[in-house]
């Protein structure tokens, strides 16, 4: 592990879907790295989260289609009401179900996103991720 490469403590997902989000926390927790794994539903729900009970460096794996607040939506709120110390510290991974190239090419160009993934995720593909990143 590179030396300035930061020790993850928090996963963050956000996802409409409640089974995906259980599904997917088990998957962290069999990596068994310690790491609290909260939930949001929306965007809106997850920005309350930064704000308030925020533990970086943390893993943010946002969904595109959600209801109150969609992961577009987020990244917009995201760039205008968080601070940027705290933004230093999350590595944002979109995940969709979507085919849709314009999903695909927006997120390349969205400068806080850093991987689009196609769900399902798995076990190993959050292990690739924390390699990657953590």
């Amino acid at each position: 592990m590179k030396s300035n490469t930061p020790t993850l403590k928090s996963v963050l997902l956000v996802d409409d879907d409640h089974s995906n989000n259980f599904i997917n926390k088990i998957f962290i927790d069999q990596l068994g790295l310690g790491v609290k794994v909260s939930t949001a539903l929306n965007g809106l729900e997850a920005l309350d989260h930064l704000r308030h009970s925020f533990e970086g460096p943390c893993l943010l794996v946002l969904d595109i289609k959600m209801p109150v607040m969609d992961g577009w939506e987020f990244l917009e709120a995201y760039h205008t009401s968080i601070p940027q110390v705290i933004k230093d510290d999350i590595v944002i991974v979109m995940i969709t179900v979507s085919t849709d190239h314009e999903d695909m090419e927006k997120a390349k160009k969205n400068p806080y996103v850093v991987q689009y993934i196609q769900k399902p995720l798995s076990d190993l593909k959050f292990q690739r991720l924390i390699k990657k990143y953590f």
